[in-house]
């Protein structure tokens, strides 16, 4: 493990093994805290820590609360192959491994552990936290919470596309091939996983400079969210306080829906911006967004009273 100062912060390396593939982990501990509560944190779909996720975990460090981040399998630095694989059932597995990897780390209290996802992994997050009754709160952001509803927001060209490449991406997988490779955002009226008026310039925004990022998923990830992915339906098993965030102008993850979820979490403060998919990652947005995160957490975690 490695460790570097910035200025009231260390960040110390802290990879962790899930299916015998290294995860990439990142821990921020604020500096002269005993054994801090801790953040664990992870991006959404096909992005990686490194996109805006150590801004959010500054401004927790700030307030005596640590914060980890880690990459999924096959993204970013961490180990798979083939790369961009996009399964939703192996970033839950890699979820729990976090968990207890971060449950056994020294620096903080295994006891206050919360759970951070925003968009794909704002779902992830609620599945994660129905399976954890031990999870001490959760922050949801902007979530992608029902496959049929994200699907049906698209146009049936594209739903037609997504079927078709997804099939492909099975059957090659099936016959050892490499996977069958869509991209993950465009601008609108070219196939994408996210091509909505938003998304292109949305997501560019939340890529560091020098980043190597690729604009591509594996195409099964279409076939395993509209079948498959329905963490709507796995809410009223959450016993942990959950902040959701919902954006009433999201064209990605259905705002009815996200609102739906709220009414099924059994203690759930939801709040509502007035926001796109991607705003609440930068500028005004994530100000209002990290205040109120913020406040959620530390009444959560550190015992602070309104």
């Amino acid at each position: 493990m490695y460790r570097r100062g910035k200025g009231s912060m260390k960040i110390i390396k802290a990879d962790f093994i899930n299916k015998g593939m290294r995860c990439d982990g990142d821990l921020y501990l604020p500096e002269g805290v005993n054994k801090p509560p801790v953040v664990i944190m992870a991006h959404g779909l096909s992005a990686v820590k490194a996109f805006r996720l150590p801004a959010f975990a500054e401004r927790f460090v700030e307030r005596g609360i640590a914060a980890f981040l880690f990459d999924y399998r096959t993204f970013g630095q961490s180990d798979g192959e083939p790369r961009h694989v996009v399964d939703p059932f192996h970033h839950i597995q890699d979820w729990h491994a976090a968990i207890a990897h971060v449950r056994n780390l020294p620096d903080i209290d295994a006891g206050r552990i919360a759970l951070w996802g925003s968009s794909f992994a704002g779902g992830h997050v609620i599945l994660v936290a129905a399976k954890d009754d031990k999870v001490k709160a959760v922050v949801s952001q902007v979530p992608l919470v029902s496959g049929f509803s994200s699907i049906r927001v698209r146009s049936i060209p594209d739903i037609i596309l997504a079927t078709y490449y997804g099939m492909i991406d099975y059957m090659k997988t099936v016959l050892g091939l490499p996977p069958h490779y869509s991209p993950a955002i465009a601008l609108p009226g070219t196939f994408a996983a996210m091509n909505s008026e938003e998304s292109y310039p949305g997501f560019r925004s939340i890529i560091p400079e020098g980043s190597d990022w690729e604009n591509k998923l594996t195409s099964r990830f279409f076939i395993l969210l509209a079948l498959f992915y329905y963490p709507v339906f796995h809410a009223v098993n959450v016993k942990a306080p959950v902040l959701l965030i919902g954006g009433r102008n999201d064209s990605l993850c259905p705002f009815s829906t996200v609102q739906k979820t709220a009414e099924r979490l059994p203690n759930c403060e939801f709040v509502v911006l007035d926001c796109n998919h991607f705003e609440p990652y930068t500028g005004e947005r994530f100000e209002q967004s990290i205040k109120i995160q913020i406040d959620f957490l530390e009444r959560k975690l550190l015992g602070k009273k309104i």
